[in-house]
Protein backbone atom coordinates (compact mmCIF):
# COMPACT_ATOMS: atom_id res chain seq x y z
CA UNK A 1 0.00 0.00 0.00
CA UNK A 2 1.21 3.40 -0.85
CA UNK A 3 2.79 5.17 2.13
CA UNK A 4 0.32 7.53 3.57
CA UNK A 5 -2.86 6.09 1.26
CA UNK A 6 -5.22 5.86 4.36
CA UNK A 7 -4.13 9.00 6.28
CA UNK A 8 -4.81 10.82 2.62
CA UNK A 9 -7.65 9.38 1.52
CA UNK A 10 -9.14 10.26 4.93
CA UNK A 11 -8.27 14.04 4.79
CA UNK A 12 -9.88 13.83 1.11
CA UNK A 13 -13.42 12.51 2.32
CA UNK A 14 -13.52 14.37 5.29
CA UNK A 15 -13.12 17.49 3.31
CA UNK A 16 -15.69 16.51 0.82
CA UNK A 17 -18.09 15.66 4.07
CA UNK A 18 -17.02 19.06 5.03
CA UNK A 19 -17.30 20.96 2.07
CA UNK A 20 -20.57 19.35 0.32
CA UNK A 21 -22.56 20.28 3.60
CA UNK A 22 -23.36 23.60 1.67
CA UNK A 23 -25.27 21.08 -1.43
CA UNK A 24 -28.57 20.99 0.79
CA UNK A 25 -27.84 23.62 3.06
CA UNK A 26 -30.68 25.78 1.31
CA UNK A 27 -32.74 23.08 0.72
CA UNK A 28 -32.28 21.88 4.70
CA UNK A 29 -33.41 25.55 5.75
CA UNK A 30 -35.78 25.78 3.24
CA UNK A 31 -38.87 24.99 5.01
CA UNK A 32 -37.77 27.21 8.54
CA UNK A 33 -37.50 30.02 5.58
CA UNK A 34 -40.84 29.91 4.23
CA UNK A 35 -42.34 29.88 7.75
CA UNK A 36 -40.91 33.45 8.39
CA UNK A 37 -41.57 34.58 4.92
CA UNK A 38 -44.27 32.83 3.44
CA UNK A 39 -42.13 31.58 0.30
CA UNK A 40 -43.78 29.80 -2.11
CA UNK A 41 -43.40 26.25 -2.83
CA UNK A 42 -41.56 27.07 -6.50
CA UNK A 43 -39.35 28.97 -4.47
CA UNK A 44 -37.97 25.98 -2.68
CA UNK A 45 -37.90 24.18 -5.06
CA UNK A 46 -34.92 26.83 -6.60
CA UNK A 47 -32.91 26.57 -3.76
CA UNK A 48 -31.58 23.03 -4.79
CA UNK A 49 -32.74 23.68 -8.44
CA UNK A 50 -30.58 26.29 -8.64
CA UNK A 51 -27.51 24.64 -7.23
CA UNK A 52 -27.91 21.51 -9.88
CA UNK A 53 -27.93 24.27 -12.62
CA UNK A 54 -24.90 25.56 -11.41
CA UNK A 55 -23.33 22.53 -10.98
CA UNK A 56 -23.98 21.89 -14.21
CA UNK A 57 -22.75 25.11 -16.01
CA UNK A 58 -19.81 25.12 -13.42
CA UNK A 59 -18.78 21.37 -14.27
CA UNK A 60 -19.06 22.76 -18.06
CA UNK A 61 -16.75 24.74 -17.84
CA UNK A 62 -14.36 23.59 -15.57
CA UNK A 63 -13.51 20.82 -18.29
CA UNK A 64 -13.44 23.15 -21.09
CA UNK A 65 -10.52 24.93 -19.34
CA UNK A 66 -9.07 22.04 -18.24
CA UNK A 67 -8.95 23.06 -14.60
CA UNK A 68 -8.47 20.19 -12.96
CA UNK A 69 -5.31 19.75 -15.11
CA UNK A 70 -3.66 23.07 -15.44
CA UNK A 71 -3.99 23.53 -11.48
CA UNK A 72 -2.77 21.32 -8.76
CA UNK A 73 -6.15 19.87 -8.05
CA UNK A 74 -5.86 20.88 -3.93
CA UNK A 75 -5.59 24.17 -4.40
CA UNK A 76 -8.43 23.83 -7.27
CA UNK A 77 -10.46 22.40 -4.08
CA UNK A 78 -9.76 24.90 -1.47
CA UNK A 79 -10.43 27.95 -3.75
CA UNK A 80 -14.18 26.68 -4.90
CA UNK A 81 -14.74 25.63 -1.06
CA UNK A 82 -13.96 28.99 0.15
CA UNK A 83 -16.16 30.68 -3.26
CA UNK A 84 -18.76 28.23 -2.20
CA UNK A 85 -18.61 29.31 1.77
CA UNK A 86 -19.28 32.85 0.55
CA UNK A 87 -21.91 32.62 -1.51
CA UNK A 88 -24.18 30.14 0.85
CA UNK A 89 -22.92 32.95 3.51
CA UNK A 90 -24.24 35.75 1.13
CA UNK A 91 -28.28 34.33 1.92
CA UNK A 92 -27.68 35.32 5.65
CA UNK A 93 -27.67 38.95 4.66
CA UNK A 94 -30.30 38.93 1.67
CA UNK A 95 -34.16 39.24 2.01
CA UNK A 96 -35.84 36.43 2.37
CA UNK A 97 -37.27 35.33 -0.75
CA UNK A 98 -35.01 37.76 -3.08
CA UNK A 99 -34.26 36.35 -6.34
CA UNK A 100 -30.65 37.11 -5.04
CA UNK A 101 -30.62 34.08 -3.03
CA UNK A 102 -31.98 31.82 -5.81
CA UNK A 103 -28.26 33.14 -7.71
CA UNK A 104 -26.43 33.08 -4.56
CA UNK A 105 -27.11 29.41 -4.46
CA UNK A 106 -26.33 29.23 -8.31
CA UNK A 107 -22.76 30.41 -7.29
CA UNK A 108 -22.43 27.69 -4.80
CA UNK A 109 -23.51 25.18 -7.20
CA UNK A 110 -20.25 26.60 -9.73
CA UNK A 111 -17.98 26.23 -6.62
CA UNK A 112 -19.15 22.52 -5.94
CA UNK A 113 -18.17 21.68 -9.47
CA UNK A 114 -14.70 22.05 -8.70
CA UNK A 115 -15.29 20.48 -5.32
CA UNK A 116 -16.62 17.14 -5.88
CA UNK A 117 -15.49 16.14 -9.35
CA UNK A 118 -11.89 17.69 -8.86
CA UNK A 119 -12.29 15.38 -5.35
CA UNK A 120 -13.04 11.84 -7.18
CA UNK A 121 -10.05 12.79 -9.64
CA UNK A 122 -7.62 13.44 -6.04
CA UNK A 123 -9.09 10.26 -4.30
CA UNK A 124 -8.49 8.07 -7.34
CA UNK A 125 -4.74 8.72 -7.83
CA UNK A 126 -4.73 6.67 -4.68
CA UNK A 127 -6.98 4.09 -6.00
CA UNK A 128 -5.43 0.48 -7.35
CA UNK A 129 -7.98 -1.87 -9.69
CA UNK A 130 -8.48 -4.07 -6.75
CA UNK A 131 -10.01 -1.53 -4.97
CA UNK A 132 -11.52 1.35 -7.27
CA UNK A 133 -15.08 0.27 -6.82
CA UNK A 134 -14.00 1.09 -2.70
CA UNK A 135 -12.62 4.21 -3.17
CA UNK A 136 -15.01 6.39 -5.42
CA UNK A 137 -17.97 4.81 -3.35
CA UNK A 138 -15.63 6.45 -0.35
CA UNK A 139 -16.06 9.67 -2.13
CA UNK A 140 -20.23 9.04 -3.27
CA UNK A 141 -20.17 8.48 0.44
CA UNK A 142 -18.70 12.02 1.66
CA UNK A 143 -20.89 13.77 -0.95
CA UNK A 144 -23.67 11.87 0.77
CA UNK A 145 -22.78 12.30 4.37
CA UNK A 146 -22.34 15.84 3.48
CA UNK A 147 -25.34 16.70 1.55
CA UNK A 148 -27.41 15.10 4.72
CA UNK A 149 -25.60 17.39 7.95
CA UNK A 150 -27.57 20.29 7.44
CA UNK A 151 -30.55 18.39 8.32
CA UNK A 152 -28.87 16.99 11.59
CA UNK A 153 -28.29 21.13 12.30
CA UNK A 154 -31.77 21.35 11.81
CA UNK A 155 -32.35 18.92 14.19
CA UNK A 156 -30.00 20.11 17.13
CA UNK A 157 -30.16 23.99 16.08
CA UNK A 158 -33.85 25.11 17.27
CA UNK A 159 -34.78 24.95 13.47
CA UNK A 160 -33.39 27.94 12.92
CA UNK A 161 -32.09 28.18 9.82
CA UNK A 162 -29.48 30.92 10.06
CA UNK A 163 -27.46 28.43 11.99
CA UNK A 164 -27.94 25.88 9.52
CA UNK A 165 -26.83 28.22 6.69
CA UNK A 166 -23.91 29.29 9.00
CA UNK A 167 -22.48 25.74 9.63
CA UNK A 168 -22.70 24.48 6.36
CA UNK A 169 -20.34 27.74 5.19
CA UNK A 170 -18.36 26.89 8.40
CA UNK A 171 -17.53 23.26 7.11
CA UNK A 172 -16.52 24.37 3.93
CA UNK A 173 -14.00 26.90 5.36
CA UNK A 174 -12.63 23.78 7.43
CA UNK A 175 -12.41 21.78 3.65
CA UNK A 176 -10.36 24.14 2.53
CA UNK A 177 -7.96 23.93 5.19
CA UNK A 178 -7.93 20.46 5.27
CA UNK A 179 -7.98 19.40 1.60
CA UNK A 180 -4.24 21.46 1.29
CA UNK A 181 -2.95 19.01 3.79
CA UNK A 182 -3.29 16.35 1.43
CA UNK A 183 -0.59 14.87 -0.83
CA UNK A 184 -0.84 13.98 -4.41
CA UNK A 185 -1.77 10.05 -4.84
CA UNK A 186 1.56 7.98 -6.95
CA UNK A 187 -1.68 7.36 -9.47
CA UNK A 188 -2.67 10.95 -10.30
CA UNK A 189 -2.73 11.49 -13.94
CA UNK A 190 -4.04 14.03 -16.13
CA UNK A 191 -7.49 13.52 -17.79
CA UNK A 192 -7.88 14.71 -21.32
CA UNK A 193 -9.72 18.09 -21.84
CA UNK A 194 -13.10 18.71 -23.10
CA UNK A 195 -13.47 18.48 -26.62
CA UNK A 196 -17.04 19.36 -28.01
CA UNK A 197 -16.44 17.73 -31.24
CA UNK A 198 -16.35 14.42 -29.21
CA UNK A 199 -18.85 14.70 -27.23
CA UNK A 200 -21.16 12.37 -29.49
CA UNK A 201 -18.75 9.19 -29.00
CA UNK A 202 -20.72 8.95 -25.50
CA UNK A 203 -23.73 7.65 -27.79
CA UNK A 204 -22.34 6.36 -30.63
CA UNK A 205 -20.25 3.50 -28.29
CA UNK A 206 -22.47 0.81 -27.19
CA UNK A 207 -20.66 0.48 -23.73
CA UNK A 208 -20.89 4.41 -22.63
CA UNK A 209 -24.32 5.03 -23.73
CA UNK A 210 -25.99 2.22 -21.75
CA UNK A 211 -23.72 2.99 -19.00
CA UNK A 212 -25.49 6.89 -19.49
CA UNK A 213 -28.50 5.95 -19.90
CA UNK A 214 -28.61 3.71 -16.92
CA UNK A 215 -27.01 6.77 -15.22
CA UNK A 216 -29.69 9.19 -16.41
CA UNK A 217 -32.88 6.83 -14.74
CA UNK A 218 -30.94 6.80 -11.87
CA UNK A 219 -30.42 10.14 -11.41
CA UNK A 220 -34.29 10.93 -12.23
CA UNK A 221 -35.10 9.66 -8.91
CA UNK A 222 -31.51 10.69 -6.57
CA UNK A 223 -31.43 14.17 -6.12
CA UNK A 224 -35.39 14.46 -6.21
CA UNK A 225 -35.91 11.96 -3.45
CA UNK A 226 -33.13 13.70 -1.55
CA UNK A 227 -34.33 16.82 -2.41
CA UNK A 228 -38.09 16.20 -0.56
CA UNK A 229 -37.58 13.37 1.48
CA UNK A 230 -37.30 15.69 4.71
CA UNK A 231 -40.63 17.05 3.95
CA UNK A 232 -42.50 13.48 2.80
CA UNK A 233 -40.79 12.80 6.55
CA UNK A 234 -42.10 15.95 8.50
CA UNK A 235 -46.04 15.54 6.52
CA UNK A 236 -45.77 12.04 7.15
CA UNK A 237 -45.12 11.92 11.20
CA UNK A 238 -47.85 15.20 10.93
CA UNK A 239 -50.50 12.73 9.22
CA UNK A 240 -49.40 9.85 11.34
CA UNK A 241 -50.65 11.54 15.06
CA UNK A 242 -48.23 10.61 16.60
CA UNK A 243 -46.74 13.72 17.68
CA UNK A 244 -43.17 14.29 16.19
CA UNK A 245 -42.44 17.00 15.75
CA UNK A 246 -40.33 19.06 12.99
CA UNK A 247 -36.78 18.36 14.60
CA UNK A 248 -37.74 14.34 14.63
CA UNK A 249 -38.58 15.01 10.97
CA UNK A 250 -34.96 16.78 10.75
CA UNK A 251 -33.46 13.92 12.24
CA UNK A 252 -34.63 10.87 10.44
CA UNK A 253 -33.46 12.84 7.54
CA UNK A 254 -30.17 12.70 8.40
CA UNK A 255 -30.25 9.15 9.40
CA UNK A 256 -31.51 8.39 5.65
CA UNK A 257 -28.61 10.32 4.28
CA UNK A 258 -26.29 8.18 6.86
CA UNK A 259 -27.94 5.19 5.47
CA UNK A 260 -27.23 6.48 1.76
CA UNK A 261 -23.37 7.38 2.51
CA UNK A 262 -23.00 3.24 4.41
CA UNK A 263 -24.59 2.08 1.27
CA UNK A 264 -21.95 3.96 -0.95
CA UNK A 265 -18.93 2.24 0.68
CA UNK A 266 -20.87 -1.19 0.54
CA UNK A 267 -22.09 -1.10 -2.95
CA UNK A 268 -18.35 -0.26 -3.95
CA UNK A 269 -17.35 -3.22 -2.22
CA UNK A 270 -19.64 -5.46 -3.64
CA UNK A 271 -19.32 -4.16 -7.64
CA UNK A 272 -15.28 -5.16 -6.97
CA UNK A 273 -17.34 -8.94 -6.21
CA UNK A 274 -19.64 -8.85 -8.98
CA UNK A 275 -19.38 -6.72 -11.45
CA UNK A 276 -20.19 -2.84 -11.80
CA UNK A 277 -23.73 -3.16 -13.56
CA UNK A 278 -25.11 -6.27 -11.90
CA UNK A 279 -24.64 -4.02 -8.22
CA UNK A 280 -26.78 -1.02 -10.48
CA UNK A 281 -29.74 -3.55 -11.05
CA UNK A 282 -29.90 -4.74 -7.80
CA UNK A 283 -29.69 -1.43 -6.18
CA UNK A 284 -32.39 0.31 -8.66
CA UNK A 285 -34.90 -2.21 -8.27
CA UNK A 286 -34.68 -1.84 -4.81
CA UNK A 287 -34.78 2.01 -4.64
CA UNK A 288 -37.77 2.49 -7.50
CA UNK A 289 -39.87 -0.78 -5.19
CA UNK A 290 -39.03 2.08 -2.48
CA UNK A 291 -40.50 4.80 -5.01
CA UNK A 292 -43.79 2.66 -4.92
CA UNK A 293 -44.00 2.00 -0.84
CA UNK A 294 -43.11 5.28 -0.32
CA UNK A 295 -47.38 6.35 -1.03
CA UNK A 296 -48.77 3.01 1.22
CA UNK A 297 -46.35 4.45 3.88
CA UNK A 298 -47.01 7.51 4.16
CA UNK A 299 -48.83 8.38 7.55
CA UNK A 300 -47.85 5.03 9.11
CA UNK A 301 -46.94 5.05 12.24
CA UNK A 302 -43.07 6.72 12.18
CA UNK A 303 -40.91 4.27 13.01
CA UNK A 304 -42.11 2.14 9.89
CA UNK A 305 -42.40 5.03 7.57
CA UNK A 306 -38.76 5.67 8.46
CA UNK A 307 -37.55 2.27 8.55
CA UNK A 308 -38.52 2.17 4.47
CA UNK A 309 -37.00 5.52 3.79
CA UNK A 310 -33.92 3.95 6.18
CA UNK A 311 -33.70 1.35 2.99
CA UNK A 312 -34.67 3.32 0.32
CA UNK A 313 -31.74 6.03 1.39
CA UNK A 314 -29.39 2.92 1.36
CA UNK A 315 -30.43 1.83 -2.15
CA UNK A 316 -30.74 5.30 -4.09
CA UNK A 317 -27.47 5.55 -3.88
CA UNK A 318 -25.53 2.09 -3.50
CA UNK A 319 -24.89 2.59 -7.54
CA UNK A 320 -23.93 6.31 -8.26
CA UNK A 321 -20.50 6.03 -8.41
CA UNK A 322 -20.45 2.50 -10.55
CA UNK A 323 -22.27 4.25 -13.52
CA UNK A 324 -19.43 6.65 -13.28
CA UNK A 325 -17.07 3.57 -13.53
CA UNK A 326 -18.46 2.11 -16.48
CA UNK A 327 -18.48 4.50 -18.44
CA UNK A 328 -14.44 4.91 -17.98
CA UNK A 329 -14.05 1.38 -18.37
CA UNK A 330 -15.99 1.69 -21.71
CA UNK A 331 -14.80 4.75 -22.94
CA UNK A 332 -12.71 4.89 -26.34
CA UNK A 333 -8.95 4.82 -25.50
CA UNK A 334 -7.91 8.61 -24.17
CA UNK A 335 -11.33 10.16 -23.78
CA UNK A 336 -12.58 8.82 -20.71
CA UNK A 337 -12.10 12.51 -19.38
CA UNK A 338 -14.42 13.92 -21.80
CA UNK A 339 -17.11 10.73 -21.74
CA UNK A 340 -17.17 11.38 -17.71
CA UNK A 341 -18.10 15.09 -18.50
CA UNK A 342 -20.67 14.50 -20.74
CA UNK A 343 -22.01 11.67 -18.69
CA UNK A 344 -22.30 14.00 -15.39
CA UNK A 345 -23.32 17.28 -16.79
CA UNK A 346 -26.43 15.32 -18.59
CA UNK A 347 -27.46 13.58 -14.89
CA UNK A 348 -27.35 16.59 -13.44
CA UNK A 349 -29.40 18.62 -16.00
CA UNK A 350 -31.73 16.09 -15.90
CA UNK A 351 -32.32 16.86 -11.87
CA UNK A 352 -33.62 20.10 -12.55
CA UNK A 353 -36.94 19.37 -13.80
CA UNK A 354 -37.15 16.28 -11.83
CA UNK A 355 -36.94 18.34 -8.49
CA UNK A 356 -39.33 21.02 -9.70
CA UNK A 357 -41.95 18.54 -10.56
CA UNK A 358 -43.05 16.97 -7.37
CA UNK A 359 -44.27 20.00 -5.24
CA UNK A 360 -46.29 19.80 -8.42
CA UNK A 361 -47.06 16.57 -8.13
CA UNK A 362 -47.68 16.08 -4.55
CA UNK A 363 -49.94 18.93 -4.83
CA UNK A 364 -52.06 16.73 -7.63
CA UNK A 365 -51.60 13.32 -6.59
CA UNK A 366 -50.10 13.47 -2.79
CA UNK A 367 -46.72 11.90 -1.96
CA UNK A 368 -47.27 8.27 -3.17
CA UNK A 369 -48.19 9.14 -6.91
CA UNK A 370 -45.44 12.20 -6.73
CA UNK A 371 -42.50 9.67 -5.62
CA UNK A 372 -44.31 6.95 -7.77
CA UNK A 373 -43.04 8.95 -10.88
CA UNK A 374 -40.10 8.38 -10.17
CA UNK A 375 -39.44 4.81 -10.52
CA UNK A 376 -39.97 5.50 -14.23
CA UNK A 377 -36.24 6.16 -13.87
CA UNK A 378 -34.97 2.96 -12.12
CA UNK A 379 -37.09 0.85 -14.17
CA UNK A 380 -35.36 2.41 -16.92
CA UNK A 381 -32.34 2.46 -15.86
CA UNK A 382 -32.02 -1.41 -14.53
CA UNK A 383 -33.20 -2.02 -18.63
CA UNK A 384 -30.12 -0.33 -19.86
CA UNK A 385 -27.82 -1.66 -17.45
CA UNK A 386 -29.00 -5.29 -17.77
CA UNK A 387 -27.58 -5.07 -21.18
CA UNK A 388 -24.25 -4.28 -19.75
CA UNK A 389 -23.86 -7.44 -17.78
CA UNK A 390 -20.88 -9.82 -18.45
CA UNK A 391 -20.90 -10.59 -22.04
CA UNK A 392 -23.42 -8.64 -23.36
CA UNK A 393 -21.26 -6.35 -24.61
CA UNK A 394 -19.00 -8.38 -26.48
CA UNK A 395 -21.61 -10.18 -28.31
CA UNK A 396 -23.39 -7.29 -29.62
CA UNK A 397 -20.57 -4.02 -30.21
CA UNK A 398 -18.10 -5.16 -32.85
CA UNK A 399 -16.09 -1.73 -31.56
CA UNK A 400 -15.31 -3.57 -28.41
CA UNK A 401 -13.89 -6.70 -30.08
Amino acid sequence: MPDGKRANLLRITLAQVLALALWFSGTAAGPAMAREAALPPGFLAWLTGAVQLGFVLGTLGSASLALPDRLDPRRLIAGAALLGAAANAAILALPIGSPWVILARGVTGLALACIYPVGMKLATGWASRADAGFVVGLLVGGLTLGSGSPHLVNAFGGLDWRLTVGAASAGALAAAALILATRLGPGQAPAPPFRPGLALLLFRTRGTRLATLGYLGHMWELYAMWAWIGAYLAASFAASGRGAGPGVAALATFAVMVAGALGCVLGGVIADRIGKARLTIWAMAASGACCLLAGPAFGLAPPLTLALCLVWGAAVVADSAQFSASVAEYAPPGLAGTMLTVQTCLGFALTLPAIHLMPLLAARFGWGGAFAALAIGPALGCLAMARLLPGAVARSDPARS
